[in-house]
């Protein structure tokens, strides 16, 4: 694979060998993709604190270029299992949501949204990572749906991430009127909070 297939040079898997899928993939959040693609794994080895152990694309970003979701393989380097396909990795957002978790939101978004809808966005989240094993594939997989849940509601900010990245996720529009209650939510104008504080 390119290193821009690799680095996350784009929409789609831009500068790869390997094609678009044709999967049900959601569509992307109509973004100015921004300056500063060759900078993709220095940023993001930057927010992550480590560098990545697979093979990514940025799927969100904010105007100024700034990643906010990963969309990742199914595969790490070495072909353990990726159960998380998007990744939310803006220290704003991911502040924001841990402090919505804190305050035992979770279990109030697993109480309020939908169950039906709920294991809809599980299904769809596993069906598109799972399209994108490779056709050869014959070791382990991930497993489950939005983070590798299998049932409810884990992590906030996963369903967060498939949300922005245009998942039909009800969990992700929980959280997203729960941040816009707070005006924390997604605002692709603001710049990125690059520094830990």
């Amino acid at each position: 694979m390119s290193e821009a297939g690799r680095d996350g040079g784009g929409a789609a898997v831009a500068g790869s060998d390997r094609p678009a899928p044709e999967s049900a993939e959601p569509p992307l959040r109509d973004l100015a993709p921004g300056p500063g693609h060759v900078c993709d794994r220095v940023v993001v080895a930057e927010l992550l604190g480590r560098q990545p152990q697979g093979d990514y694309e940025v799927a969100v970003r904010r105007n100024d270029g700034s990643p906010v979701v990963l969309r990742n393989e199914p595969l790490l380097t070495g072909g353990r299992p990726m159960p998380t396909r998007y990744w939310l990795i803006d220290r704003a957002l991911n502040r924001a949501i841990g402090q919505l978790e804190s305050t035992g939101a979770v279990d109030r978004a697993e109480a309020e949204v939908n169950p039906v809808e709920l294991a809809a966005a599980h299904a769809r989240y596993a069906a598109e990572r799972t399209s994108r094993l490779p056709a050869d594939h014959r070791g382990p997989a991930p497993s489950g749906g939005v983070g590798g849940t299998r049932v409810g509601v884990k992590c906030l900010h996963a369903h967060y991430a498939y949300f922005l990245a245009g998942g039909d996720d009800p969990v992700g529009r929980w959280v997203d009127e729960r941040l816009r209650d707070r005006n924390r939510h997604f605002d692709p104008n603001e710049p990125a909070q690059r520094r830990r504080p």
